[in-house]
């Protein structure tokens, strides 16, 4: 199982003084030189961590794969294309949301979803769409374009016993029909160090995506043993 660090959070501390560090793009060169497979970042409407210049320098830095989260809008479909990274990931995005609450309304948007991918994906940019574990939504989302789904852990980060054996299962399921129908699959959101650990049994998933758990806890260790810790772990 390959990790790709999502580095929103190092923007986050920077912003909070208004100043130049630390610097997200020296994260993501540490994180790859670390052995992560993939640098992710979140370009919001609001700009409230990656900026428009952040995701400038990533993109003539990053050497493993780059993946742009971003919601469905004109304006970030021609950054997307104009920018050009490896992967775009499409996630549903509230101004008011500390973090993304949920995975994709596939079923809701299907029509819009479509269209709205065509240029990217003529572009040959790969297309992930961030939904929930379920059948029907990852039947949508091939029949849209994505290449990639990534199914939402947050449900199961936030239940304990029983319960997170269920959504678990939910999950493992839900990996497994996706690779059936030909679809790489990745998950993410939520996990962290205590919890990752099932993951490692979930063959059909090959990716997991994780941010705040590693930065939180480079605070303490230090990056470069935060993701190593993390990628000793799904090992």
């Amino acid at each position: 199982m390959r990790l790709a660090v999502n580095i929103d959070h190092i923007a986050t501390l920077r912003n909070a003084r208004g100043e130049q560090e630390p610097d997200p793009i020296a994260a993501a060169l540490l994180a790859e030189q670390c052995g992560a497979a993939g640098i992710v970042c979140h370009l919001r409407e609001d700009r409230r961590h990656i900026k428009d210049n952040d995701l400038a320098r990533l993109r003539q830095a990053v050497t493993t794969k780059l993946d742009l989260e971003m919601a469905m809008t004109s304006e970030l479909q021609q950054i997307a294309l104009s920018t050009k990274p490896e992967l775009i990931t499409l996630v549903p995005e509230k101004r008011e949301e500390l973090t993304t609450e949920g995975g994709f309304d596939i079923m809701r948007h299907f029509a819009v979803v479509s269209e709205f991918l065509q240029p990217i994906n003529a572009a040959g940019i790969e297309i992930s769409l961030f939904i929930e574990p379920d059948r029907h939504a990852i039947e949508l989302a091939a029949k849209a374009g994505a290449d990639i789904v990534e199914l939402h852990t947050g449900r199961y980060a936030l239940l304990h016993d029983e319960a997170r054996a269920e959504e678990l299962t939910r999950i493992r399921e839900a990996a497994a029909y996706a690779r059936s129908i030909g679809l790489k699959v990745v998950a993410g959101h939520g996990l962290d160090y205590r919890n990752i650990s099932p993951f490692k049994e979930i063959t059909d998933i090959e990716e997991v995506s994780i941010g705040h758990a590693i930065i939180a806890r480079a605070v303490m260790t230090g990056l470069d043993e935060a993701v190593k810790e993390m990628i000793r772990i799904i090992s």
